[in-house]
């Protein structure tokens, strides 16, 4: 497995998101279990689906996202991604952030992000509500 493209968007508290390539050099089909980081107290996996008013709305994808052999997956912002859940400290552009991700073989992948500054996809969150509390990633 291979990351390209890592990044995260920057965010003073809350929430935001890890985005990336990970592409899958594998003779098998690998999904992508879990994901971790020290720069929040919790990470899932998401997808972006359409909401109950026809806009973007996110939640936690059950199963993980399915990495097929010699295929990619592409996280990126209003699509799938890793939702960092309530940040250790502020992530400001210029930032690296060190993710682990953890695949369905149990092995894993630390892999570094660059925090950026974005200003895009702020979908809506399918959940709790006060997880959902400036989501805006």
């Amino acid at each position: 497995m291979t990351v390209s493209d890592a990044w995260v968007k920057a965010a003073p508290t809350g929430m935001t998101g890890a985005f990336g390539t990970i592409a899958n050099t594998a003779p098998r089909d690998v999904t992508l279990v879990a994901a971790s980081t020290d720069a929040a107290h919790r990470a899932e996996l998401h997808e972006t689906v359409a909401g109950s008013s026809g806009q973007p709305a996110m939640r936690a994808k059950d199963g993980g996202f399915t990495i097929p052999a010699g295929g990619s997956l592409t996280l990126r912002p209003g699509a799938d991604h890793i939702m960092l859940m309530d940040l250790a400290a502020p992530l400001r552009a210029g930032d690296d952030v060190t993710v682990t991700l953890t695949f369905s073989d149990h092995s894993t992948l630390d892999v570094t992000a660059r925090v950026k500054d974005f200003s895009g996809a702020n979908e809506s969150y399918v959940g709790t509500p006060s997880a959902a509390a400036g989501a805006g990633h």
